[in-house]
């Protein structure tokens, strides 16, 4: 039976130190998988060849702590990663719980800064689009952009203008998430008094 209060914070920034507990919990029969016997193991993977973690946890309480180094998440890519907590005793091995995590862009840097674009996929994919309008408006070609397995030169105007009513609407929804996690509360909601 996998555990649902395993805290993994749900963004990750490259460079930051994550910590987090996996809490015993019992298999399927009723049995405890504890720190007694069993061992911890995290997984983290993205859709990157090579890109993958893995730390073993350390004994808390009757759970594992797992702490994942600066080292470890300097590596890791931006975007979505899956993660796995799996609990190993000899050959007996139990899922803890598995989740997701994103990976967004550090502004930290050493030395001299590079240039630093902060910009979601749809939002970099929007800037494309607004250029093919803007080139298609003025009578010029489009370049040669590929958005979701199609190419932009191959898109007609109608299509392109409702691309980028579909690339406003995605970037609104990760802006109101944005907002949620940081407890801004919910943008989308509208709130009204009664005096």
């Amino acid at each position: 039976m996998t555990n649902s209060t395993i805290l993994v914070p749900d963004l990750i920034y490259p460079a930051d130190t994550v910590i987090f507990d996996v809490p015993s919990f019992t298999d399927p029969v009723g049995d405890p998988v504890d720190n007694t016997n069993y061992a911890m193991n995290w997984y983290a993977r993205t859709n990157t060849a090579s890109e993958a973690a893995t730390i073993t946890g350390a004994d808390e309480g009757m759970g594992w702590r797992i702490t994942v180094p600066s080292s470890t998440t300097t590596t890791f890519d931006s975007g979505t990663w899956t993660w796995q907590a799996i609990a190993t005793y000899g050959s007996v091995r139990y899922t803890a719980g598995r989740g997701q995590f994103t990976v967004k862009a550090s502004a930290y840097y050493i030395g001299t800064p590079g240039a630093f674009d902060d910009r979601s996929r749809a939002e970099v994919d929007l800037g494309h689009v607004e250029a093919a309008i803007r080139t298609l408006a003025e009578g010029g070609m489009v370049q040669e952009y590929a958005i979701g397995g199609r190419s932009l030169k191959r898109y007609k105007m109608g299509e392109l203008l409702q691309l980028k009513a579909e690339l406003a609407n995605e970037i609104n929804m990760e802006r109101r998430k944005e907002k949620m996690r940081q407890g801004l509360g919910n943008p989308g909601l509208a709130k009204v008094r009664f005096v």
